[in-house]
């Protein structure tokens, strides 16, 4: 069975965008756990523009499947994952001006930062994913590195169309290879929907998926009915 992490960042957006308390990402993730999630995801950027310390302190604290903290390696975010104690840290890139992570981590031309953000987490018994493309370079430094998994980057593939999406999947599937046959796990994410979704799943030895802008999007609407719903039984029972 392929286990599925459900990245609520998203939901953290929403709430960010009126700097108010709603939509809670720590009640989303709650509702997830009881759709069937395996794990619960969140990306603590630098610039807090959606996931917030108070969310990285509670989902700690209230999920009972298994955490998986997405960070830079910058000390602040590194310390942060270091006391809080997630069961996995994944290390990503991140740049200020970027709407959502666009590549994998330069592990392969890494100046020393990588290794060291890897050192420290392991030294606080947290398990290590790397975000990468499917480059075997980039997968030789991550096992290298002694990583516990590596999260292949699946945005070209979700983009990609007809021929080209099928070479993006070949690339995956090879690169997948490469990472068991290093001893790491495999996982993989970004921009997987409910549709492109099958073909990643059925790439051998995938362990997990990290799904969250679909997920998220898809309940706006199967959601919404209920929620007007609610409202407009709260008004019928209220209004004079």
């Amino acid at each position: 069975m392929i286990e599925l992490g459900v990245n609520i960042d998203h939901i953290a957006t929403v709430r960010q965008a009126r700097r108010t308390y709603e939509p809670d990402p720590v009640i989303a993730a709650a509702l997830a756990e009881q759709g069937g999630a395996d794990g619960i995801t969140f990306h603590l950027r630098e610039d807090r523009r959606h996931i917030q310390d108070r969310d990285v302190e509670l989902l700690k604290r209230t999920v009972t499947v298994k955490t998986n903290m997405e960070l830079a390696c910058a000390d602040e975010v590194v310390d942060i994952c270091c006391r809080t104690q997630p069961d996995w840290g994944l290390l990503v890139p991140e740049s200020r001006q970027e709407v959502t992570t666009e590549g994998g981590l330069d592990v392969a031309g890494d100046s020393g930062r990588v290794k060291s953000a890897v050192q420290r987490l392991k030294d606080a018994g947290i398990l290590v994913s790397l975000f990468i493309d499917p480059d075997m370079d980039q997968i030789r430094a991550a096992s290298e590195l002694g990583v516990d998994a590596v999260e292949l980057h699946t945005g070209p593939y979700a983009i990609a169309r007809r021929d080209d999406q099928k070479r993006e999947l070949d690339r995956l599937a090879s690169a997948g290879e490469a990472v068991t046959t290093g001893g790491m796990r495999l996982h993989a994410g970004h921009g997987l929907n409910y549709t492109n979704v099958r073909n990643v799943a059925q790439i051998p030895d995938m362990i997990e998926l990290n799904i969250g802008h679909s997920i998220v999007s898809r309940a706006v609407m199967v959601g919404m009915k209920e929620a007007v719903a609610e409202m407009r039984r709260i008004l019928d029972l209220y209004a004079p």
